[in-house]
C-alpha cells in the first residue's frame, strides 16, 4: 500500500520555520543585558538552539526536513559551537558565507555535470517545471548564492555587530524572498504549477 504524501507546509510555517531562528537571534542581540560580547553569546546560543528546533517543528509538521536546511543546521552547530568556545563573534558571521558558498559550489557543480542538484536539493518542490526551468533556475539561484557570500563577507568587514545583525536580518530576508518571487515569471514559461507565488518555496537562511 502505499504510504501518504508529507503534507506541504503553509506559507506562514515555512517562512518561520526558515527564518525564524535568524528573527530570534536579532531580538535576542537587541535586547539580552550586558556587554556586547555577552549579547553575542546569548545571540548565538538562541540561534543554535532556534534552527534545531525549526528542524524539529519541520518534522512534526511535515516528517520532512530539507536536504537545504540539514545543510544550513549543521554549519550553524559548528561555527556557533566556535563562537561560543573562542568567544569570538567572527565565526558566526562568517557562517553565512560559508553557507551561500557550499549552495553556489553544489549547484556551480550541478550546472557542470548536468545533474538536477537543485531539483534534489528542493525535491521537486516547484511541480510541473521543465529540465530548462530547472536548469535557469539553478542558474539564477548559483548566481545569487555567490553574491550572498560576496555580500555578506564585505559586510562583516565593514559593519559594526549591531549593524551586520541588522543587515542579516532585515535586508538578507527581504533579498531573498524578492528574488525568489523574481523567478516565478519566469518559471510559470517553463510549466511551473503553482495555486498561488506563495507556493514557491525559497532555501533556507544563510
Amino acid at each position: 500500500m502505499a504510504s501518504n504524501p508529507s503534507p506541504a507546509p503553509s506559507p506562514l510555517l515555512r517562512i518561520g520555520i526558515d527564518y525564524g531562528p535568524l528573527i530570534l537571534f536579532f531580538l535576542v542581540n537587541s535586547f539580552a543585558p550586558g556587554p556586547q560580547i555577552v549579547r553575542i553569546l546569548a545571540a548565538t546560543a538562541a540561534f543554535m538552539v532556534a534552527m534545531f528546533v525549526a528542524m524539529a517543528v519541520s518534522w512534526w509538521k511535515t516528517r520532512h526536513v530539507s536536504p537545504m536546511l540539514w545543510i544550513a543546521g549543521a554549519v550553524v552547530l559548528v561555527f556557533g559551537s566556535l563562537t561560543l568556545y573562542f568567544r569570538d563573534e567572527t565565526f558566526i558571521q562568517i557562517k553565512p558565507t560559508i553557507v551561500y558558498a557550499m549552495f553556489a559550489v553544489i549547484l556551480g557543480y550541478g550546472l557542470v555535470t548536468r545533474k538536477p542538484l537543485l531539483q534534489m536539493l528542493l525535491e521537486a518542490a516547484y511541480p510541473g517545471l521543465s529540465e530548462k526551468g530547472w536548469r535557469l533556475l539553478t542558474i539564477n539561484w548559483t548566481g545569487f548564492f555567490a553574491a550572498m557570500a560576496v555580500l555578506n563577507e564585505v559586510a562583516r568587514h565593514f559593519l559594526a555587530w549591531d549593524s551586520w545583525v541588522t543587515f542579516k536580518t532585515w535586508g538578507v530576508i527581504p533579498m531573498t524572498l524578492v528574488f525568489a518571487a523574481c523567478n516565478i515569471p519566469m518559471l510559470l514559461k517553463h510549466g511551473l504549477q503553482l495555486e498561488g507565488p506563495e507556493d514557491a518555496p525559497v532555501p533556507p537562511e544563510g
